[in-house]
């Protein structure tokens, strides 16, 4: 794999790899579109096994950023920002650090929260930039994107079980949802106020209590995507609707938060053939990006606002399941159309 022919394939504007000497760190900033507005996205840290792994964690998930802001209707584009951990030891050097790599894109990227990231590691880029959103309330920003993100998967959940011909009532439900960090917990915490059976996998023990103080049925994390349950969430890593696990899948549908589930473009057609509803991850789980690029509102952040196009997102779901019925296509190709069409316009 090259760069050039990378970005060409995914149709990116910009990639930028970035070392620090001084704390040693390695960030790579990808910038897919920019059509709508700057491209927004959170900052990632992650152990990779090498700079290629990095490299297509990136554009994928840049690439996905820009789709699910042109569906959710946002005037911004998609970019993200890895970071090959180990993280600096020296928390607050790495992230000024990493914030004159933000400040140096020159505003065509603004950084917000994903893994490994904090409303505090924010704040401290933007000691340094001002592109930089998901600052605490207390700091005049928008807080804690995962509730929105978490409420956007329950709003769009209720579409994808109307679509499969069943109930939106979440009472009695059963569903998996496959981890329970911040967003994923939400999850859980929602549909157990719903009234939902809920079982629930986590690979991290903490995680794993939480959820079972929520009132979750902990299984295995390799057995919960087989669970014999109407909806399965996944709400962790990405890749995981794949060949190999989509045949053992007994669930009805597929609505949850995780970025990119889908291992390959041929799984949206395997889910498909298998008559399982599936809402596309990047439309069902925009409410934190809504959240935080309502932060570069000129008008300022309005919580209410905010709260009305997370709520939309249930409609936007409508239509691409309305339409994929009528025309044969498959939910994730509907909703790509739509992206790609808004993105063209502008």
């Amino acid at each position: 794999m090259t760069v050039f022919s990378s970005m060409v394939a995914d149709g990116h504007e910009q990639v930028c790899f970035f070392h620090d000497p001084a704390t040693g760190l390695r960030a790579i900033i990808a910038i897919h579109s920019t059509a709508r507005g700057p491209g927004v996205g959170g900052v990632r840290i992650r152990h990779y096994r090498d700079e290629a792994e990095a490299l297509t964690d990136v554009l994928r998930l840049s690439e996905a950023m820009s789709y699910k802001a042109a569906c959710a209707g946002l005037a911004c584009g998609g970019a993200k920002a890895v970071v090959m951990g180990p993280f600096p030891a020296d928390r607050v050097a790495g992230m000024h650090a990493l914030a004159g790599f933000v400040e140096h894109v020159g505003g065509r990227y603004i950084a917000t929260e994903d893994m490994g990231m904090s409303e505090s590691d924010i704040a401290r880029l933007n000691d340094v930039t001002r592109f930089a959103v998901g600052r605490s309330l207390a700091d005049g920003g928008s807080g804690d994107p995962s509730p929105h993100t978490a409420q956007g998967v329950i709003n769009g959940m209720r579409s994808a079980l109307r679509a499969a011909g069943m109930s939106d009532d979440f009472n009695g439900l059963k569903v998996a949802v496959q981890g329970c960090g911040s967003v994923g917990l939400g999850v859980v915490e929602r549909l157990r106020a719903g009234g939902a059976v809920v079982l629930a996998s986590d690979i991290s023990e903490t995680a794993i209590e939480r959820a079972r103080a929520a009132g979750a049925e902990i299984v295995a994390n390799d057995d919960i995507l087989a669970a014999d349950v109407d909806v399965l969430a996944p709400c962790g890593i990405g890749a995981v609707l794949s060949e190999q696990s989509i045949p053992t899948i007994r669930a009805r549908v597929i609505a949850g938060a995780a970025n990119n589930q889908l291992a390959t473009d041929a799984d949206a057609a395997r889910l498909a053939e298998r008559g399982i509803v599936y809402a596309p991850d990047f439309v069902i789980n925009a409410g934190g990006v809504i959240n935080v690029a309502d932060e570069i509102d000129p008008a300022g952040y309005d919580g209410q606002r905010v709260a009305a196009r997370v709520a939309g997102i249930e409609a936007t779901l409508d239509d691409i399941f309305a339409k994929a019925a009528r025309t044969g296509q498959t939910s994730t190709a509907t909703a790509l159309e739509l992206a790609k069409s808004r993105i063209g316009a502008a």
